[in-house]
């Protein structure tokens, strides 16, 4: 048989190209490629990145505490290990964890726990304006709150898992309380109280939420907390996703008193102690795993905290070209994640294999399930879908 020649690369076709060309011209009809006619094929466009209750199947419940009542999200079986959430500034747990949580890597980890998502008083989706006599708890306060979390729920201990602000709020807790924490993940976490420029933005900040509502100024300082600096070079979904919904979705005076109250945070007190064969050091006594994105404004915040950490229970890592981690890399952070419970005795190792396993049966169910609901498998119609995960966090 003659070698077939592509006359723009000038080089031969290897021989399994030469049989995969020849069945596919035996099927093929013998007019030009350009006279061939696609029918019966719709592209539809992914879904917009969702931030909203009716996509999450977690349910929520109120607790009532002694400095008013917290919305906690239930997403699990109960009886299983617990997982405490803490959100950012700015967010909740729908805009902070529902997207990384229903991560297909992360499916197969949370079948072994229950999440329990707490939101910051005021800081719920749709949440009422506050009382304007109502006094926002402190830091301090907002740890405490936690005690409310516990007893309401029966958890014995929990594994905790904060960003920003939350990831403070879990550390306050984990020092007064030890015993109920089992491990933390801890993403951009601030052991230090501000500095004056963070003290004069933020002021400014609240000075502008309850007079003017969410400013340009704002919403900036918001994107730059988040994302950090550059992020024009980001994937332009995903930060457009963001503003909109500070813009749209946040109440100004809820926010405003929630930023009062991080801004006027105390130092955490901690402090590794120089023999490493000392455990009497005023630190965090658990397990940490301390997170940061390479473009995170946070970096030297979280190396100044992994420098007031015990070395032998607790690793610092950076994740590069990101700085809203959960959102642009959660493929190495539930990895992460995931390897560490698994040092510490909480998930059976997942294989390669298994792994690759559990994301074609989830993304089958996802395929069926839109068919299903669709109901354009009747029609004969091949529907041409662009990842969504891909388009947004890639």
């Amino acid at each position: 048989m003659t070698d077939v020649v592509n006359p723009s690369l000038n080089r031969k076709m290897p021989t399994s190209g030469i049989a995969e060309e020849a069945a596919l011209l035996g099927t093929m009809p013998s007019d030009s490629m350009d006279d061939i006619e696609l029918k019966n094929i719709k592209l539809q466009f992914p879904h917009a990145r969702s931030m909203s209750r009716e996509d999450s199947n977690a349910q929520e419940e109120v607790v009532e505490t002694e400095r008013g009542n917290v919305v906690v999200a239930v997403q699990g079986n109960r009886s299983k290990p617990a997982i405490v959430t803490y959100h950012d500034l700015g967010l909740n747990y729908i805009s902070n964890f529902q997207a990384f949580f229903n991560y297909i890597d992360m499916r197969a980890l949370i079948e072994n726990f229950c999440i329990y998502h707490v939101n910051a008083p005021g800081q719920e989706e749709g949440a009422h304006t506050l009382p304007e006599d109502y006094i926002y708890p402190s830091m301090d306060e907002l740890a405490d709150q936690l005690n409310h979390v516990v007893l309401h729920f029966n958890l014995k201990h929990f594994i905790g898992f904060g960003v920003g602000v939350g990831a403070n709020i879990l550390c306050r807790y984990t020092l007064n309380h030890p015993e109920m924490v089992s491990a933390l993940c801890l993403i951009n976490c601030v052991s230090t109280q501000p500095g004056w420029i963070e003290w004069g933005y933020q002021k400014l900040n609240t000075r502008h939420l309850r007079s003017k509502g969410m400013t340009e100024g704002v919403l900036d300082y918001l994107m730059w907390h988040h994302f950090g600096r550059n992020t024009e070079d980001r994937s332009r979904d995903l930060v457009q996703v963001y503003k909109s919904y500070f813009e749209r979705n946040v109440n100004p005076t809820n926010l405003a008193l929630f930023i009062d109250s991080y801004v006027k945070r105390t130092d955490l007190n901690i402090h590794r102690d120089p023999d490493p064969t000392k455990k009497n050091a005023a630190t965090l006594k658990v397990p940490v795993i301390n997170i940061t994105g390479a473009s995170s404004p946070h970096v030297d915040d979280t190396v100044t905290f992994n420098g007031r950490l015990d070395p032998t229970n607790s690793s610092w890592m950076k994740i590069s070209d990101c700085g809203m981690v959960l959102e642009e890399q959660p493929g190495k952070v539930s990895e992460a994640f995931r390897l560490f419970l698994q040092g510490e005795g909480y998930v059976a190792p997942l294989s390669p294999v298994k792994m690759a396993l559990f994301r074609k049966q989830s993304l089958e169910k996802l395929f069926k399930g839109r068919l299903k609901t669709s109901g354009q498998c009747l029609q004969g119609i091949m529907n041409i879908i662009e990842n969504p995960i891909s388009a947004v966090l890639c």
